[in-house]
């Protein structure tokens, strides 16, 4: 099962936290620990150095916080995936991480079989959107992602663009719109592009702002 391994990197400054996650993800079959780091900045090391496929990132890190790193892993095109694990419920800490490029994200107290489900879930190309938190982006003005910029999308890409946004991958939106998945990937590509957007996070917060989701 080598080649369908996931491998997670852990970033959190808490010894005993990063030890809990590793002994559970270390009994998943499809799952594997390639590494640790105790803040951002050696997060953003690590990442560049391993090469994960998804990192576990905590938001509050002395030095170079969550944040800040998940934006310097995008400013250097790390193509890792990044779920947010957090104890901090505020939308203040959890937006704008969603908002820097992370695909999801969830609480430090998550049911260790649904942790490793979003692991999984955020591999596959989904992005965990949770109710509360799309609620708040719906409340929040954000000038530089208007619905004006909606107008130049076909209505084929307002449809990947929804699916986008009810979590669903390449391949979940290729079978639910009978299309081909490298259609899809050039639907995305075109909505990313009109959108001014720099990921499918982004495109799923601006979908949920903008009413095209269920």
């Amino acid at each position: 099962m080598g080649d369908r391994m996931i491998r997670v990197l852990l970033v959190d400054d808490h010894q005993v936290v990063r030890r809990g996650l590793r002994t559970f993800l270390e009994v998943q079959d499809d799952i594997e620990v390639v590494g640790e780091a105790g803040d951002g900045a050696e997060g953003v090391a690590r990442a560049e150095e391993l090469k994960p496929d998804v990192v576990l990132m905590d938001v509050k890190m002395p030095g170079t916080d969550g944040i800040e790193a998940l934006r310097r892993l995008r400013e250097l095109a790390n193509p890792a995936k990044i779920l947010i694990v957090t104890s901090f419920t505020e939308q203040r800490t959890v937006v704008p991480a969603l908002r820097a490029g992370a695909s999801g994200y969830v609480y430090k107290d998550v049911d260790p079989e649904a942790l490793a489900g979003a692991i999984r879930s955020v591999h596959a190309g989904h992005v965990l959107l949770q109710p509360e938190v799309a609620g708040a982006l719906l409340t929040q003005d954000d000038p530089t992602t208007g619905p004006g910029r909606g107008s130049s999308l076909t209505e084929r890409e307002r449809e990947v663009l929804g699916l986008i946004a009810d979590g669903r991958s390449n391949r979940e939106i290729a079978r639910a719109l009978v299309l081909s998945e490298k259609t899809v990937k050039t639907h995305v590509s075109n909505i990313l592009m009109k959108l001014d957007l720099a990921d499918r996070t982004q495109a799923a917060l601006w979908a949920v702002r903008h009413g095209l989701t269920d």
